[in-house]
């Protein structure tokens, strides 16, 4: 059995995903790369199914309809052998020395009758034009180098989240807990981190720079006017969020806390690109969205309203929104997306 599948979702991916696969061929026959080409246009089927043949024990070449973003995550863990499960976007790629680093950590865990439910790691936001590259670390939040439970993370402040870049789950944790991402839909990443927390039991932290997140495309589904045009889907995955789970019912009090906090910075990011739209219909889907947070749940909605936008997100008037505003270009500094 292989220790590490990792998924590669590819659409029209012909001009970057062979350094993304070449990357990940470091990790010789730990890994199993399985590049999952969602209906592409181009050559990306041509480059799976050569790097299939060159790599037959590594590579695995999945082809299917156009699903999206989400249905390409399904169908890699449909196809996952490995003991754990990492995704890893066509247009980034990982660390070679931090790679091996994981996997003989991984391994270790496993030989050792302890295998962890998930593993984190650092990223570092490779942006197009930014002089200083930043890195999303933990150790601020996570004990670093040992094997932890929620009752071990340390203050868990707003600004620190766990993305689809820094984790890796065990690959029977994500099947069991039954998560299945939406298809033809962005940000579904958001999901796939969010969802499976109340199943972690066992954590483990490595303060190293894993992940190589390249942002600055114009086409990219984080650049701020795409995520305008795309808000429907946006709204829709921070629904699908807030309808996965009762927060107040879960016991664990920092797991409890954390999950707010994620939800919340989502809720942020929907309601201020209605907002910064500035046209009548995204304004009245804003409304919307905060009727239905209301409706679902009354509690949750005065949490949400009072959180890291200070109670401004649903004041009225022009000074309100530009506040509303600058304090989500606060939050784009600590999320980093665009």
């Amino acid at each position: 059995m292989k220790l590490l599948s990792v998924a590669i979702p590819c659409y029209n991916s012909e001009d970057y995903m062979e350094s993304c696969i070449k990357s990940l061929l470091v990790g010789g026959e730990d890994v199993e790369i399985i590049v999952v080409n969602d209906g592409s246009k181009d050559a990306t089927r041509e480059i799976a199914n050569a790097y299939e043949k060159k790599y037959p024990t590594i590579v695995k070449a999945v082809h299917q309809e156009n699903g999206g973003h989400g249905e390409a995550v399904n169908a890699g863990l449909r196809n996952a052998t490995g003991l754990y499960y990492k995704v890893v976007d066509s247009d980034d790629w990982v660390d070679g020395e931090a790679f091996l680093k994981i996997l003989d950590k991984l391994r270790e865990l496993v030989e050792s009758g302890n295998p962890v439910d998930m593993m984190i790691s650092n990223f570092v936001y490779e942006k197009q034009g930014a002089h200083h590259k930043k890195v999303m670390q933990y150790h601020s939040m996570l004990p670093k180098d040992k094997v932890f439970g929620w009752n071990d993370v340390k203050h868990i402040r707003k600004g620190k989240y766990i993305l689809m870049h820094s984790v890796i789950y065990r690959t029977k944790l994500l099947k069991d807990c039954g998560m299945e991402l939406p298809k033809h839909t962005f940000y579904v990443d958001n999901i796939f981190v969010y969802y499976p927390l109340p199943h972690v039991k066992t954590m483990y932290y490595m303060d190293v720079n894993f992940y190589r997140y390249f942002i600055g495309r114009d086409d990219q589904s984080v650049n701020e006017k795409v995520m305008i045009g795309r808000i429907d889907q946006q709204i829709k995955v921070n629904k699908i969020m807030i309808d996965s789970y009762d927060l107040w019912k879960l016991q664990n009090a920092k797991l409890r806390k954390y999950m707010f906090n994620y939800l919340e910075i989502i809720t942020v990011i929907s309601t201020i690109l209605c907002v910064k739209s500035n046209t009548k219909e995204n304004i009245e889907k804003k409304r919307e969205l905060w009727k239905y947070i209301k409706e679902r749940d009354i509690r949750l909605f005065h949490k949400l309203r009072s959180g890291i936008m200070g109670g401004t997100l649903n004041l009225p008037g022009r000074g309100a929104r530009r506040f509303s505003i600058a304090v989500y270009k606060i939050s784009q500094k600590i999320v980093g997306f665009n």
